[in-house]
């Protein structure tokens, strides 16, 4: 069983970064598949980025490219999603997951966090 306490997040101007975090307990990260999620009001969960088992391997949704990196620390068990030139858009609430297998941009995660908002003030 792995549990996953997220951190950071909160309200930020446009143009502003945040830095969330996801740290892993019950387990290590390592071999592990990490994903970011975000959900916003009325809209579904949607992907955000993803990190392989070996952190070699990156994924991003198109929006956030060039502006979002996700990072992992096995030795702090711990996965970052740092966020920049941050847009209303953004505003949602983030969820990280890990599932033990290949990195994925579906929702088939086997772990979720219990989620942080995400508020992206004009």
């Amino acid at each position: 069983q792995v549990q996953l306490v997220q951190s950071g997040g909160g309200l930020v101007q446009a143009g502003g970064s945040l830095r969330l975090s996801c740290a892993a307990s019950g387990r290590t990260f390592s071999g592990y598949s990490v994903g970011w999620f975000r959900q916003a009001p009325g809209r579904e969960r949607e992907f955000v980025a993803a990190i392989s088992r070996n952190g070699i391997s990156t994924y991003y949704e198109d929006s956030v490219k060039g502006r979002f990196t996700i990072s992992r620390d096995d030795a702090k068990n711990t996965v970052y999603l740092q966020m920049n030139s941050l847009k209303p858009d953004d505003t949602a609430v983030y969820y990280c997951a890990t599932r033990n297998g290949i990195i994925s941009t579906s929702i088939d995660y086997d772990y979720w966090g219990q989620g942080t908002q995400v508020t992206v003030s004009s």
